[in-house]
Parts: structure tokens; sequence; C-alpha cells
């Protein structure tokens, strides 16, 4: 996902080591994506939306 977040916004996304298999994406101090709510890892084009979402803010 850094890599594709890379290539498409030219920007690298900070990765911080987390505990017991939580994923979760920061943008700025605000969660936009958690699996503690999906039980699951979010597809590319999901924190896309989250990114232009937040370009728009």
């Amino acid at each position: 996902m850094q890599a594709a977040i890379k290539d498409k916004y030219g920007f690298t996304a900070t990765l911080r080591e987390g505990a017991g298999g939580i994923f979760e994406v920061f943008i700025g101090k605000k969660v936009v994506y958690s699996n503690q709510e999906t039980y699951r890892f979010p597809e590319n084009e999901e924190i896309f939306e989250k990114i232009e979402a937040a370009k728009k803010a």
C-alpha cells in the first residue's frame, strides 16, 4: 500500500508498527480507516478515496 500511495500521489506514507494485528490509516491526526471496524485489510482504492476526501476538506 505504501508503494501504491507513492505511485499515485508522489509522497511516501509513514508506517508505524502497531500491536495485535491492528491496521489503521491516519490522515493528519484523524483515523480514516481501521480494521477494528471492518475486520479486514483495505483495498488501495478505499484508501485513495479517503486521501481524496481529505484533500477536498
